[in-house]
């Protein structure tokens, strides 16, 4: 029996859209899967009690096409599969071995879901498509939609939901596990909801038919469809023969397509120097956006000995600044977890590059103090170069940190009331005209909330995120000039970020309301 899966909606409105971008993520490969930008009549008998549907395009800018295209590559980056915008590499595939994948606003034939995919249908042979709703995704949110794409194709590659049990181990607290944490670890997986985490990936746990039945993502899309994982690209072997890179400047590019692959490189060193060292996975954006590979980096020595091993648990990439003697040096690739998630579904993308040479930034000396409700921070940076950027970074609890300003390079100072009470954590994240990001000390001061303000403060004149200083949990509606009504939802007391990447330069309103208290700001998106 054919089973039929649904996704999460959100309503929403259509954006204008240019021709489709044809791109491809493996060309060499037979397995296909297609997104469908451009529309296209569906008459199929399994679809809409048989009668034809025809699906218009999808109304999304090329920007936004390569973006979705990107993220939905990464997703599918470990295996032999090709994701394609391009019909005739889709028609060229055999059969049995591909999906169409269509993304349209046509959507009221099938109320109330954001796409809808039969189980199994990538090796059916009768090309049954799969849908995605983009007017219900954000709307035409690139982010909402690719996650969609990769959720809907999982369905055709076999896999069902995943979902949330509680302790008790019976009704699924969530049919769409929705994952856990926020910034850029933050983690869901793609056959769950995974609209609203940055790190998605394919997963090991639970369906809705209980919390025992566990689905292998990565077994059954790699035994199910007549492909299987891409082939190694380097080998983790610590000889001569090992991949070599050259300390004054390399970049090297890989690929970790399974849960046990470990890539190593091999470095000569001749004379002591100090080095500037990134593994950074495949991403759309700043923070590693839409990066799936948690990087972990080991470095060893001439004889096979573990130095260093580099695996932070709030950031998804890794930057060295350290000296290094002279000798022979190996450095080891592999995905790892983090607070949120194991290793099994940390797989992608990412470059290793690196160079010999002074360390743009020296030192970064941060201090601060508290006068009536603000907190003051004061710093000094050491640096060879001007900065590029510099955020102002807080968090409650010492390990997860929020940007809460970006100021001017010329900046030594900032000033803020916080509205959380107890102790409050704060750093500086400065980036150097080549690239080089590095962190201050971190100092904590005592959360200040007399009640006398308003009980929300708001970021008015940005770039891509509306920031919410909450001191309790709140609503808010986001609307345009003309009153009407982009997105919803609710915040939680503290730091919130509100995403406004999709929408265009302009003028926006935000109303935030609590149980006895609400504001209106405008927004100002440059």
């Amino acid at each position: 029996m054919k089973k039929l899966y649904l996704s999460l909606l959100m309503l929403g409105i259509l954006l204008s859209a240019s021709a489709t971008p044809i791109l491809s993520s493996y060309p060499s490969a037979t397995a296909t899967i297609f997104l469908d930008f451009d529309g296209h009549y569906v008459n199929s008998t399994v679809w809409n009690g048989g009668a034809p549907i025809n699906c218009a395009p999808s109304g999304m800018s090329d920007q936004d096409i390569i973006q979705i295209f990107n993220r939905v590559s990464e997703d599918y980056r470990p295996f032999a599969v090709n994701i394609t915008t391009d019909s005739t590499v889709f028609l060229a595939a055999p059969l049995t071995q591909r999906i169409r994948i269509i993304i349209t606003p046509t959507s009221g034939w099938y109320p109330g879901v954001g796409g809808v995919t039969y189980v199994g249908s990538f090796t059916w042979g009768d090309d049954t498509p799969g849908f995605v709703f983009c007017d219900r995704l954000g709307p035409n949110s690139p982010k909402m939609v690719a996650e969609a794409c990769s959720h809907e194709s999982g369905h055709a590659v076999g896999l069902a939901h995943q979902s949330r049990y509680g302790s008790d181990c019976s009704t699924p607290q969530e049919q769409y596990n929705s994952g856990t944490g926020t910034g850029e670890a933050s983690w869901a997986p793609i056959m769950g909801n995974s609209y609203y985490r940055n790190m998605s990936n394919w997963n090991n746990g639970p369906t809705p038919y209980g919390c025992t039945n566990f689905q292998d993502n990565l077994s059954i899309i790699t035994t199910q469809n007549g492909f299987g994982y891409r082939p190694d690209d380097y080998t983790e072997t610590m000889n001569g023969t090992t991949t070599a890179i050259t300390p004054t400047n390399f970049s090297k590019s890989g690929i970790i397509s399974t849960n046990t692959d470990k890539d190593a490189f091999r470095m000569v060193l001749g004379q002591g120097s100090n080095m500037h060292i990134t593994a950074i996975p495949y991403n759309v954006g700043a923070n590693d956006d839409g990066a799936n590979l948690d990087v972990k980096l080991e470095i060893f020595n001439n004889a096979g000995t573990l130095i260093n091993t580099y695996d932070p648990q709030n950031v998804m990439s890794i930057t060295i600044d350290s000296f290094f003697t002279a000798g022979t040096y190996y450095f080891k690739i592999s995905g790892t977890g983090n607070a949120n998630i194991g290793s099994y579904g940390s797989l992608g993308s990412y470059t290793l590059s690196g160079f010999t040479g002074a360390l743009a930034v020296h030192s970064i000396t941060l201090s601060g103090d508290r006068n009536n409700s603000k907190h003051n921070l004061n710093w000094a940076i050491i640096a060879d170069e001007p900065a590029q950027s510099i955020e102002v970074q807080m968090s409650t609890d010492g390990s997860h940190f929020n940007t809460i300003a970006s100021v001017q390079v010329t900046a030594t100072s900032y000033s803020w009331k916080p509205l959380q009470q107890g102790t409050l954590y704060y750093r500086l994240k400065v980036v150097s005209g080549t690239g080089q990001t590095t962190y201050s000390n971190t100092i904590n001061l005592r959360g200040i909330n007399d009640g006398t303000d308003n009980i929300f403060t708001v970021t008015t004149l940005i770039q891509n995120d509306i920031k919410v200083n909450a001191s309790v949990p709140y609503q808010y509606q986001l609307t345009d000039m003309n009153g009407s009504v982009l997105r919803q939802g609710n915040g939680a007391a503290g730091l919130n970020t509100i995403s406004m990447s999709q929408y265009p330069r302009g003028m926006y309103f935000i109303r935030l309301l609590s149980n006895n208290q609400q504001q209106t700001k405008r927004i100002i998106k440059q």
